[in-house]
């Protein structure tokens, strides 16, 4: 491959793309990386206002940007904000089904867990996942020409911890819920990834980080030494988003310092 044949490899220039829990943290960075690239980018949360801070941040890339209010849980509202996109923009053509509830340090124990408390997560990070993906395939197919699909996965999936039970048991069913999408949707020229964060800085992971003595310990296994940013997502989205990826699906992408490695 010449150096010219790499001209416009990462140009996203035409493309629309759907960040959900696109408002902050990771899912920002992504969609901020993205529209970096050219990709007109819309964004879904379920806060207006952290929806308008991010849409005007996004803005100043100088494409066009799209915020809605959406409980990606809802199969009424996920159905809708598909169907604004699509007759707004024309078409979908990647999907980040990023949006989850994560543990926080109030928490309960596994024993004193209840079973709404355990469905609530699946309800969002499993069913809300399900519904995005679903129905940002059924536009792609219809569409005709391919796109890709990508899921918000969590080293959690890979590494033990205390209270964190519901959240792990499904950012695992996402991970593998991918590897078939990719099997079935390949046909349709649809490719189908996760991305897997480790510790990176958020306000989801303020409860690990604010502990002392469990910061030192996750530091110390750290080879790079250092927290994620949420930055660090910026380049992987834009690599899924792009024809770079053309040949790219039913792959998990950690991205951890090393850390799980360790």
């Amino acid at each position: 491959m010449t150096a010219g044949s790499l001209d416009g490899l990462f140009d996203l220039g035409g493309t629309v793309a759907l960040v959900t829990g696109g408002n902050g943290g990771v899912g920002l960075a992504m969609a901020s990386g993205l529209a970096a690239a050219g990709a007109t980018v819309c964004i879904w949360g379920t806060n207006a206002a952290k929806n308008a801070a991010a849409a005007e941040q996004l803005a100043g890339h100088g494409g066009a940007v799209d915020a809605r209010v959406v409980d990606v849980a809802s199969e009424k509202q996920v159905t809708a904000g598909f169907a604004s996109i699509v007759e707004r923009f024309g078409h979908i053509d990647t999907c980040f089904a990023n949006a989850a509830l994560t543990t926080h340090r109030d928490s309960p124990r596994f024993v004193d867990s209840t079973l709404e408390q355990w469905q609530a997560f699946w309800r969002v990070n499993l069913d809300g996942t399900f519904l995005t993906l679903r129905e940002a395939a059924r536009h792609m197919i219809r569409q005709g020409s391919g796109g890709s699909l990508v899921a918000t996965s969590s080293i959690a999936a890979h590494i033990a911890a205390p209270r964190d039970e519901a959240y792990s048991a499904t950012k695992a069913a996402v991970t593998a819920t991918m590897r078939s999408l990719a099997a079935e949707l390949g046909r349709h020229g649809i490719r189908c990834n996760t991305v897997t964060p480790g510790w990176t800085r958020s306000p989801a992971m303020e409860h690990w980080a604010g502990r002392e003595a469990v910061a030192e310990g996750i530091l110390r296994r750290m080879p790079m030494g250092r927290w994620g940013e949420p930055e660090d997502w910026a380049g992987i989205a834009v690599y899924l988003a792009s024809r770079a990826s053309a040949f790219h699906t039913a792959d998990e992408f950690r991205i951890d310092g090393g850390f799980a490695a360790t």
